[in-house]
């Protein structure tokens, strides 16, 4: 069996039943031909890079299904061309890595997950020359430090 992922641009000014209906005769072809659909994404309507048939954006569908082999394409890729609904498509043999890559998508292992903040350690002043301060001392014009006698002391 050979992993494969098709995904394609459906035509925005289409109605959301024709859009959903273009996708599943995809989907529906693609069993006919003896193929096992793994999973279908409909990735939504996003901006193009570029126009494409005076069209900015469209909606985004990706088909990741196993084959016995590859005969089929050649036809399904070729009723892909003839379908004006499509904008655009691209079918990709999937490797091992591929296949694994998708599966830890869908887990939700890879991509936007929610990342807990982790707390700062409060900031600790480095000792300067073996004395640490407790207090924070402003220098006064006389040069002594203000404050008690207590606030330094010697680090061991």
């Amino acid at each position: 069996m050979r992993n494969y992922e098709t995904t394609f641009i459906v035509d925005p000014t289409l109605s959301g039943d024709e859009i959903k209906a273009t996708a599943q005769a995809y989907v529906d072809n693609l069993q006919n031909e003896g193929c096992e659909i793994v999973f279908v994404d409909e990735m939504g309507l996003r901006t193009l890079a570029y126009d494409i048939n005076n069209r900015n954006n469209g909606v985004y569908y990706c088909v990741e299904y196993t084959a016995p082999n590859g005969a089929f394409l050649k036809n399904f890729e070729l009723g892909m061309r003839r379908d004006e609904r499509i904008l655009r498509f691209l079918t990709v043999a999937l490797d091992k890595y591929g296949v694994q890559y998708n599966a830890d998508k869908r887990a939700g292992k890879i991509g936007k997950a929610k990342r807990h903040k982790q707390e700062k350690p409060a900031k600790t002043e480095p000792a300067a020359h073996g004395i640490s301060r407790k207090k924070a001392d402003s220098p006064h014009l006389s040069g002594v430090p203000s404050g008690d006698a207590e606030s330094f002391k010697e680090e061991e």
